[in-house]
């Protein structure tokens, strides 16, 4: 990043996703171009930019906050809240302290971007400098497409051009910042993104968010999990994966040092660690694609990238879907990663892809509704992927698995969970069925249900539907469509 030329005595840096001091380019800039520092977050409860954060979302990001309000502080700067439209909040803190310039680093979403492009040119009729800056990703998406300027749609494709990737150098923390005194904010409690019931003990337990927790996960990863990623990442009762999407959603660490860390662990592991390391640069990239495809697809949260699947005969079942969203379908692996989102506000990747296999083929309900519960109950949240990852299960989206290829839950909890650990951490009910019939306990005898304490059908239900039926009911609704 080039120093900017202009000089400012005020300037706001308009915090967003990008709640990180460390290789944050918006801050960097604006430390060095501006005599003051208004650090500002605006939030917006009622998405003025659509899709506000679902609940598990507000939680982490409020714990964000409040680890971002300290690091602030320790180098001289006063993170100020303000709560309502950005369009009013940004003229008014330009009118009443005079600030110059606004920094931001860039977002991707249609609404965001949108929204933006407003926003500078309001600005700009008030003399206000908009500075933005590429902080959220490895490459700007527009600057991502093949050679005749249209968007890929196949990943290996898209992934080929990050070969010879070239990052600039990483931007220090800043060691002070002069706050602008006297600008008076919202608290950050009265944001209200706490639940007013205490539903997230789990969520709490489970995570560290914020800049130092962000860091302590990758470094986690690095050390314990990255050597053995290309096998141990499909284990969900494995501690064999990063654990870093929530953070890096929220811009508590920047994806440009999660790649820089990973090089450098290959390098010093060399042919030991190139597999796992390449891999792994392939998820970051899987992240990278979906932004693209967000970028030059905005519809892709509600409409299918593949228009024959507009025709889909979706079937909806509350019955159905409630047993889904509480872990109650009768088949435990589907039960133990819903049931982990809901504890935890995560889901092992393997088992996202299964128990999304599962509502859109076995229930044959839409993806859109899956991809809705899953915006209100991750932490990790995000746009691009949500909409990429539940259009490519259900396989109508760019470089998506086909409809026919259906995951049998039996067949998946047996080869990514074949002891049951996992399905004995969340489904406790069947802590003590035995490891031959914990995936599928409906063909275990009567004497192991007895043996185990457990009704059939009561303590732990029957399967709400027959995945070979099932199956054959959702080929021949695609063979229809």
């Amino acid at each position: 990043m080039h120093p900017l030329s202009m000089k400012y005595k005020t300037g706001i840096v308009w915090l967003r996703r990008d709640l990180r001091l460390k290789d944050n380019p918006a801050l960097t800039a604006a430390v060095e171009s501006c005599e003051r520092l208004i650090l500002l977050y605006i939030w917006s409860p009622d998405g003025d930019a659509e899709w506000s954060p679902g609940g598990a979302s507000r939680y982490w990001l409020h714990h964000s906050l409040a680890a971002l309000q300290t690091a602030l502080a320790q180098v001289g700067g006063e993170l100020v809240f303000r709560r309502g439209a950005a369009d009013a909040v940004l003229s008014e803190l330009v009118r009443s302290t005079h600030a110059a310039a606004v920094f931001v680093n860039r977002l991707y979403e249609p609404g965001v971007v949108a929204r933006d492009a407003q926003l500078q040119k309001h600005l700009a009729r008030d003399g206000v400098a908009w500075h933005d800056f590429a902080g959220h990703l490895l490459k700007e998406p527009r600057n991502s497409v093949k050679a005749d300027g249209s968007p890929y749609q196949v990943y290996s494709a898209f992934a080929r051009q990050y070969a010879d990737l070239s990052l600039d150098p990483e931007l220090a923390a800043p060691a002070q910042i002069q706050a602008v005194p006297g600008v008076v904010g919202d608290s950050l409690d009265s944001l209200n993104l706490r639940p007013p019931v205490d539903w997230a003990a789990g969520i709490a337990e489970a995570w560290q968010p914020g800049e130092n927790g962000a860091q302590h996960a990758l470094d986690t990863f690095i050390t314990r999990g990255l050597a053995a990623y290309g096998t141990g990442r499909d284990f969900p009762a494995k501690n064999g994966v990063s654990r870093l999407s929530p953070h890096l959603h929220f811009g508590e660490i920047s994806v440009r040092h999660v790649w820089r860390q990973v090089s450098g662990f290959e390098a010093a592991q060399g042919a030991a660690g190139r597999e796992s390391a390449r891999v792994f640069r392939n998820e970051l990239l899987w992240r990278e694609f979906s932004h693209h495809l967000l970028t030059f697809y905005p519809a892709m949260p509600t409409q299918p990238l593949k228009p024959k699947f507009h025709g889909f005969p979706w079937e909806h079942s509350e019955e159905w879907l409630m047993a889904w969203q509480k872990g109650r379908t009768g088949y435990p692996i589907v039960d133990a990663g819903m049931r982990q989102l809901w504890q935890t506000g995560w889901m092992h990747n393997r088992v996202r892809m299964i128990v999304a296999s599962f509502l859109v083929k076995d229930l044959r309900i839409s993806w859109q509704t899956g991809q809705e519960w899953f915006w209100d109950t991750l932490v990790d949240a995000d746009l691009a992927q949500n909409a990429m990852n539940w259009q490519w299960v259900a396989g109508c989206g760019a470089d998506a698995a086909p409809y026919f290829r259906i995951f049998n839950p039996v067949l998946q909890g047996r080869k990514f969970d074949p002891d049951g650990s996992y399905v004995r951490q969340y489904v406790p009910e069947l802590a003590n069925m035995p490891a031959r019939w914990i995936h599928a306990p409906w063909e275990a005898p009567a004497e192991v249900w007895k043996g185990c304490g457990l009704r059939r059908g009561v303590d732990y239900p029957l399967p709400v539907v027959d995945h070979s039926a099932a199956r054959k009911g959702a080929l021949e609704a695609y063979s229809r469509m």
